[in-house]
């Protein structure tokens, strides 16, 4: 008898993902928890497999089309069986996480020089949509992990030689990733249904960065600034629940809980793991989670846990060279704080003029639940955190 295998429930606020890649053509034997098919979810690539074995009668989707959870996904039964819709039995199948390696196309074999390139699933879709050769492309990622803009790029260098320096006019319709699309949406709602208030400052950084590089001295390990942000913000929001809360309604819920987000820049967008019970972490720990979770989202291989339930976000936009920003509130939360990338500057101490290097603040928050004194009455009590990092250090 033949089975629909239906998209399996991916996690916390994914619905829906996007057939990357079959592993396994309409008519060809799967085997029992043999990879079935690649799809895309809205942070990760993930590789689905077979619940039985059996000849695949049906694949619920093509390449780049979504389906939701729940929907047929694909229909194994057995060699010569017929099939059509509402015969079979439903089973629900199972996700294995798959950032790395990945074979070549249905019934090709892989040219021995493919096995070692570095990328994503998605990326050697991308590269075979644009007819491109990724063992002549250089992967700029961590690792030499080639990623989307070193295949574009390859695709801009190709086309300018074909085209000649002085080509010009004309468009080109280019289909936004699932992860752009989900960031699009999710920006969209927040803008849409949060009234943002954003305000600025502008805080010595002296004292932080020096600490920051004994540190990483100390520990012979990184520690993000992101650690020591987290740090000095942890104590402010258990003072200022309302900045670590969500709105439901009529009623605020105010969060005991303290699980920070930190924005990550990635080569396929911007992507929010969480530090879960960031209070409960030491500076070394907190360092070490956070330096793990942009890893991981880097290689897209972050689990839903991961994703979601963030009550806070620190972005910090100075790691890309920027300063005051506009952040937008991540949906169901009521603030974010972006830190801008902390420059020399002349400042006026104790009268005379002094060189310091002063980091730009700038805090969004949803105006129906904070209003203007709160929001500058936490930015205050942030601003002497970071200036003097013994302040929260010490408790």
């Amino acid at each position: 008898m033949a089975y629909e295998f239906l998209l399996p429930d991916i996690g916390e606020g994914l619905t829906e993902a996007e057939v990357v890649r079959w592993v396994v053509s309409v008519g060809d034997q799967v085997a029992e928890d043999a990879p079935l098919v690649e799809v895309e979810t809205d942070k990760a690539v993930v590789e689905i497999t077979s619940p039985s074995g059996g000849v695949v009668l049906h694949h619920g989707a093509r390449p780049g089309e979504t389906l939701q959870v729940g929907a047929v996904l694909a229909v194994i039964g057995q060699p010569g069986e017929a099939w059509s819709p509402g015969d079979a039995a439903p089973v629900v199948g199972t996700l294995i996480e798959d950032a790395e390696i990945l074979a070549a196309r249905d019934g090709e074999p892989e040219p021995p020089a493919m096995a070692g390139v570095r990328t994503l699933p998605l990326i050697r879709k991308l590269a075979r949509d644009l007819d491109i050769d990724l063992t002549e492309v250089e992967g700029t990622g961590p690792g030499g992990r080639i990623n989307r803009e070193d295949v574009q790029a390859a695709a801009a260098r190709r086309s300018t030689i074909k085209m000649g320096p002085m080509a010009g006019g004309g468009e080109e319709r280019v289909r936004m990733s699932k992860l752009r699309r989900t960031i699009a949406d999710r920006m969209e709602r927040s803008w849409r249904e949060i009234p943002h208030v954003t305000i600025f400052d502008t805080v010595g950084a002296d004292r932080m960065l020096d600490l920051r590089a004994a540190l990483s001295s100390r520990y012979d390990a990184p520690v993000p600034l992101e650690a020591l942000v987290v740090k000095a913000v942890l104590p402010i929001l258990a003072e200022f629940g309302e900045f670590n809360a969500s709105l439901d309604g009529d009623d605020l819920i105010l969060k005991r809980r303290y699980d920070i987000g930190v924005a990550a820049d990635t080569p396929d967008g911007l992507i929010v793991p969480v530090v879960k019970d960031a209070d409960g972490r030491d500076l070394r720990g907190l360092a070490g989670e956070i330096v793990r979770l942009a890893d991981a989202a880097k290689s897209r291989s972050l689990t839903p846990d991961e994703l979601g339930g963030a009550t806070f976000t620190v972005s910090n936009i100075g790691a890309v060279g920027g300063g005051h920003g506009t952040p937008i509130i991540p949906y169901g939360t009521t603030a974010i704080l972006s830190v801008g990338r902390a420059e020399p500057q002349a400042v006026v101490r104790n009268g005379a003029v002094a060189v310091a290097r002063m980091m730009p603040l700038s805090l969004s928050y949803d105006h129906r639940v904070i209003d203007g004194g709160l929001g500058r009455r936490f930015m205050a009590r942030l601003r002497e955190n970071l200036e003097e990092p013994g302040l929260f250090l010490a408790g």
